[in-house]
Parts: structure tokens; sequence; C-alpha cells
């Protein structure tokens, strides 16, 4: 699908099914340097159980156009056109890494705009290591090797994929190869400078489910914890033995979780 926000065009897919008037809508919103793909399984399994659903491509990433947004509030404010693109008013927002805080933002700014709202290996901050700010800068490929070494658990790293024949850390490399030179960087840049997780989680009114890995060394379960006690009415659930990619390492309690968190049967 596409669309048309802020003057550039945009590539959303639906899950493999054709939007139906009256379904709820969810939109999944990824993390840096990576695209619509990574929701492969969550996206389709939405759509086959009675949503709509938007895996978007944001500017400059994957099959969208424009360049990559330089900052979660603005991101935050692009999304909030997108929904408006797609003629509707609020939908549930599924947001991972970079996407979650997004999400956030989105949840704290437009409360109209978000039915409920899932955080996937999310925290109030996300602070990014300067040797990694600078590798993606220079746009070496070393920038995309630490993304991969501090993201996956440890069982991704031998193996331990869901889908025969997939090597999770490959695929989740060649997702980042593929990103346009620059993006990796506006997005780490953007997480690095948000500081208002803390604050945003107040103003949240949606209902929120918090998915976290026990393991993740990009946004640490007492990260997620903290977040998770700022937002009213809140639930977090923490994957044991799992990193930060959640979306391949452990694709099915991810899905199970948002549908109990959306009440689908």
């Amino acid at each position: 699908m596409q669309f048309v926000v802020q003057g550039h065009s945009v590539y959303a897919v639906g899950g493999g099914r054709a939007h139906q008037p009256g379904r709820p809508l969810a939109v999944f919103v990824h993390g840096a340097g990576l695209d619509h793909t990574v929701w492969a399984l969550q996206s389709r399994w939405l759509a086959f159980h009675g949503w709509n659903v938007l895996a978007v491509d944001l500017p400059g990433h994957g099959k969208s156009d424009g360049e990559p947004l330089t900052s979660i509030a603005v991101m935050a404010g692009w999304l909030v056109d997108l929904l408006a693109a797609a003629g509707t008013r609020s939908a549930t927002l599924i947001g991972h890494s970079m996407g979650s805080l997004i999400a956030l933002h989105a949840a704290a700014q437009f409360p109209q705009a978000v039915d409920k709202l899932v955080l996937i290996g999310t925290a109030a901050s996300m602070p990014v290591h300067p040797d990694l700010l600078g590798a993606a800068a220079a746009n070496e490929h070393t920038a995309i090797d630490m993304v991969n070494l501090w993201g996956y658990g440890f069982a991704a790293g031998i193996g331990g994929s869901r889908a025969p024949g997939v090597w999770m850390v490959g695929a989740g490399e060649r997702i980042l190869e593929r990103a346009r030179p620059g993006v990796l960087h506006a997005d780490l840049a953007a997480c690095n400078a948000y500081r208002d997780g803390l604050a945003d989680a107040g103003k949240v009114k949606a209902q929120t489910l918090l998915i976290s890995g026990e393991k993740d060394q990009m946004t640490p379960l007492k990260s997620a914890r903290a977040l998770a006690a700022g937002i009213h009415g809140s639930h977090l659930l923490a994957l044991d033995r799992a990193g930060h990619m959640l979306l391949a390492e452990r694709p099915y309690e991810v899905i199970d979780a948002i549908a109990a968190h959306l009440s689908i049967s």
C-alpha cells in the first residue's frame, strides 16, 4: 500500500489481507535502520485474526521516500499524519526499539489517536554508545556489526531460529545493510537525543503492554521496568534468555502477548 504523508510517498503492508471496513487498525513501527519486514509474522497473524494492519516503512527506510526524520517527536507527529492519510483517527500502535519511543511519544502527545499501546524492546531512554554513533556516522559496517552483536541474545548466535533454514543474525545484518547511507545514524542519533520517556509515560492514557528480553543489552530490563512503573496500569512481560531482537528471537511469544493484550482469541 502507498500513502502520501507530509508530501512524500510512504509504503506499508497489510499483513496479506485487504483492509475491511469496521475492523480495528494496528500500526507496526520498526526500529533503527530497519523496515517493515521485521514485522512479517506479527503483522500477518493480526491481519488473519480480524484486524486491519499497517506495517510501515518510516521516511527514508525501505520503500518509503524522503529523508529520515531527525527526532522522536517529529516521527511521532508523522505517525499521526499517517493515520489521517490512512483515513482513520486512531489505531493501536505497536513499536519495537526506536519504534517503541515513537509510539510512546505519540500516545503521550496525541492521546486521542492511540487506542492501545504495545512497546517491545523498550526503555525510558535509549542512549547510544559513542563508538556506535561514530561508526554509523561514517557509514562503516562496524556499526551494523555492533548492532547485531548487542542486539541478539546468546541463542541467536548459535542458531535458535523458529523458522527452518533462517539464520537470525545474518538476516538482521542483511536488513541493516540494505538501509540507505545515513539512515542508521539518523535513527540512532534520534534515540540518543530522546529524554522524554518518563515524562511521556506519565501522560499515557492507553492500555499499555511492554515486552522485554531478560538478556537485552540495548534496552536493559531494568530500564523497561522503570518505564512501566511510570505508565499507569501497564503490564510488563519479560521473556527469559531473550535479547533485544524479540521479533525474530521469540516471535510466537510476542504474538501471544499481543493477542492477549488486544483480547484476541
